[in-house]
């Protein structure tokens, strides 16, 4: 196999950041590629990494161009506007290695209301649903039931915001109506049970035919401490999550094969990262909340790091139907990850971008941490806010308690100008939890 490949990853944010440090520890790659990339990606690496911030992941035409003047060895595609884009089909016309998921096999993110009709003729475990096309359809429905709690969901991709909870019919009308705040992706929408249970996720490496786990996570998708407030792309990680049994995975596992075998029979077999959100309710039962067709952020920050397979070899196994021979070896350390945002993400942190982050420099070079980047832009020697999720702050040990405390230690050396950074003081509060109550 090539000892000096170059890679390029589609994604910007903190997943993408993960995936190039990753494959820049692969003894085949000599230079990994970011589309659009961030400014920390090319921070404190021995080996050549580049970046192109003006063109977006659905940029078909450059992004060749790109793969063609680079001599680009293996392509990943992280992203879920490109997934849905069709960018992996192109590029594997072009001949290009390409590791994710094609449009069609990648509808079962991009069309939530496709991926739960597939769900259901499957017999595959996930709430009760409607599906709707307009406002007066969605509320017409709502009238006719008893009074109780739901989510609304859009259909199409909505970066990690599109679900709202309703806890009564009159609040479900309120969410019905914000839809079209989603544009295209909220003309058609879901109303949902709310189920009640714990939420994790978990993740498969597919070859088409055949899969294998690689993990679970816990993700914080709420902007406030204690699971309050609106949703986000997500406000911190953990991992492996307690919730997560023997007979809970046993679930996960014929999950994701029921899903798999169902793609193979539509022709449209998925190769690549596929993103299981689940939920497990009060009679241990799991149910499908959501299926991703890539890494999730910040999941990929907990989840990459425990592989200690090399990823150049994974992705190229996967792409040549070799998938069966792969054995995924994994550390069992525990991880944290918490994101730091722009005081006001989600909702309008406008008044944040073009501040100064301070002391960010410092826990760079820390030993203790690690930091992947999203929102983080470099002007100088100083770091400015440019986004909403700023950078995230990744913290390993061998427990959930240990893991905390460095993160946040490491966090509190931190701030925006102004003090306009925000985090969650509790991730991995659940786990947390259970280490101080372990019968519960």
């Amino acid at each position: 196999m090539k000892s000096n490949a170059t890679v390029l990853v589609i994604d910007g944010g903190g997943r993408g950041s993960v995936l190039v440090d990753k494959y820049l520890q692969s003894k085949h790659v000599a230079k990994v590629l970011a589309v659009p990339g961030n400014d920390l990606m090319t921070e404190n690496s021995k080996k050549t990494i580049k970046i192109f911030p003006d063109i977006k992941t659905t940029d078909i035409k450059n992004i060749i161009e790109i793969c063609d003047r680079e001599k680009v060895d293996l392509i990943d595609v992280a992203q879920d506007d490109a997934v849905s884009a069709g960018l992996v089909d192109v590029l594997q016309k072009e001949g290009f290695k390409v590791f994710g998921p094609t449009k069609l096999a990648g509808q079962i993110e991009w069309d939530k209301a496709w991926s739960r009709e597939f769900m259901k003729g499957l017999k595959i475990p996930c709430p009760s649903f409607k599906v709707c096309t307009s406002a007066k359809e969605g509320i017409a429905f709502i009238k006719k039931q008893k009074d109780s709690s739901w989510f609304i969901k859009a259909s199409g991709l909505a970066g990690g915001k599109g679900a709202l909870a309703a806890g009564s019919n009159k609040e479900a009308v309120e969410k019905i109506h914000e839809m079209k705040k989603f544009g295209k992706s909220g003309e058609t929408f879901l109303i949902e049970e709310y189920l009640i249970g714990e939420e994790f996720s978990s993740f498969a490496v597919v070859g088409g035919k055949d899969f294998v786990l690689l993990g679970h996570a816990q993700d914080h998708k709420q902007v406030y401490d204690g699971d309050f407030g609106p949703n986000t792309g997500g406000m911190g990680c953990s991992s492996p999550p307690m919730v997560v049994s023997g007979r809970i995975e046993d679930q996960v596992k014929s999950i994701f094969k029921k899903t798999v075998e169902g793609l193979v029979k539509l022709k449209r077999p998925y190769k690549g990262i596929l993103y299981l959100g689940a939920m497990v309710d009060t009679k241990g039962k799991v149910n499908v909340i959501e299926f991703n067709a890539r890494w999730g952020d910040p999941e990929a920050q907990v989840i990459i790091p425990s592989i200690k397979n090399d990823f150049f070899d994974l992705a190229n196994n996967v792409i040549s139907g070799n998938l069966s021979s792969l054995k995924i070896i994994k550390d069992k350390v525990y991880r944290v990850v918490v994101t730091a945002a722009s005081r006001g993400y989600p909702v309008d942190y406008s008044r944040v971008t073009g501040k100064k982050i301070l002391g960010l420099s410092r826990i760079l070079k820390s030993k203790s941490v690690k930091v992947f980047g999203a929102g983080v832009k470099k002007s100088g020697q100083s770091y400015i806010a440019g986004g909403g999720r700023l950078f995230y702050v990744m913290a390993e040990a061998q427990n959930v308690a240990a893991a905390c405390k460095k993160a946040y230690n490491a966090l509190s050396r931190v701030n925006v100008e102004g003090n306009n950074l925000h985090f969650r003081t509790d991730i991995g509060y659940r786990d947390l939890e259970r280490i101080k109550n372990p019968c519960t």
